[in-house]
């Protein structure tokens, strides 16, 4: 099964009851749709959003911006969208040469470091962030495909976040089994997990690559402006994914050069959220005109 580790295997069609979350095994999602856009950003400004041990994965000398929205239809804990907005990176001591992490993934411990990441339901964050650690909040979202776009909008408070849009590729016949990384930070650690991907997409890439990325007037991410993004890279469409979330994790502790004077976001961020499943209502802030 596209080259999931032995101790996944050997649990399939087994129970877990993790902080009062029931889980049937492996940690799945079926028949889920979902986009993605890769975008040039300043590479010296992305470290400005990088814990220590995480560098920016530098194409030639730009960072990458990746945003990504899945829209979940079917897993454990029902459906959900999960809106991720990360810049690439790599793990270590010191920072990747550039393109090689890329084709080297293991090697130099490449991943995406998530910025953000609201998602649909009070269960999802729940889960993701009290286990995995994952920087989850509710957000107002929506995931819309049509005949020529796929698109996504993140809205809180009433106002606009980010709103995402990419051109359909032609085609969306193209296998992919892969694994990839995420890291978070949570509870004054660094948190890794990885997910794995057996599904079909298509692909535009630079030129052809259409999609429009925008921050809108909520507070939560003005900073993310000063990145400068640039025009699309890439941009992917995945009709139906079929993913594996690893219940492996790995962490480390955050370091400073001083001990920090503000108390890291902890276990009571979601010690008293629900298993509720219930959306919040869908986004309706205005999208500035292109």
């Amino acid at each position: 099964m596209f080259g999931i580790p032995k101790r996944i295997k050997d649990y399939m069609g087994r129970f877990a009851l993790v902080d009062g979350i029931p889980f049937k095994l492996p940690v799945g999602a079926v028949n889920s749709p979902a986009l993605m856009a890769v975008f040039p950003i300043d590479a010296e400004k992305a470290k400005d959003f990088l814990p220590t041990g995480i560098h920016p994965m530098r194409l030639w000398s730009k960072g990458l911006l990746v945003v990504t929205v899945i829209d979940y239809r079917e897993t454990p804990i029902g459906k959900y969208i999960e809106y991720s907005i990360a810049i690439a990176c790599t793990h270590g001591a010191k920072p990747a040469p550039r393109l090689l992490p890329a084709i080297f993934m293991k090697w130099f411990n490449t991943g995406q470091y998530v910025v953000d990441l609201p998602v649909s339901s009070e269960v999802s964050v729940k889960g993701g962030k009290g286990i995995w650690g994952m920087p989850k909040h509710q957000g107002h979202l929506n995931f819309k495909i049509n005949e020529r776009t796929v698109s996504s909008q993140y809205d809180l408070d009433g106002k606009l976040v980010t709103y995402v849009e990419i051109d359909k590729p032609t085609s969306t016949s193209w296998p992919i089994k892969m694994q990839a990384s995420n890291y978070c930070s949570f509870r004054g650690m660094l948190m890794k997990s990885d997910i794995f991907l057996n599904t079909n997409f298509g692909f535009n890439l630079f030129s052809k690559a259409k999609a429009r990325f925008v921050i809108g007037d909520h507070p939560r991410l003005q900073a993310m402006k000063e990145l400068n993004i640039g025009a699309a890279m890439a941009t992917v469409y995945l009709p139906s994914i079929t993913a594996i979330l690893d219940d492996r994790i790995e962490s480390w502790f955050l370091t400073f050069d001083e001990l920090p004077k503000k108390v890291p976001e902890g276990f009571e961020s979601v010690i008293n959220l629900t298993q509720s499943e219930a959306w919040l209502s869908p986004p309706d802030a205005p999208i500035p005109p292109q």
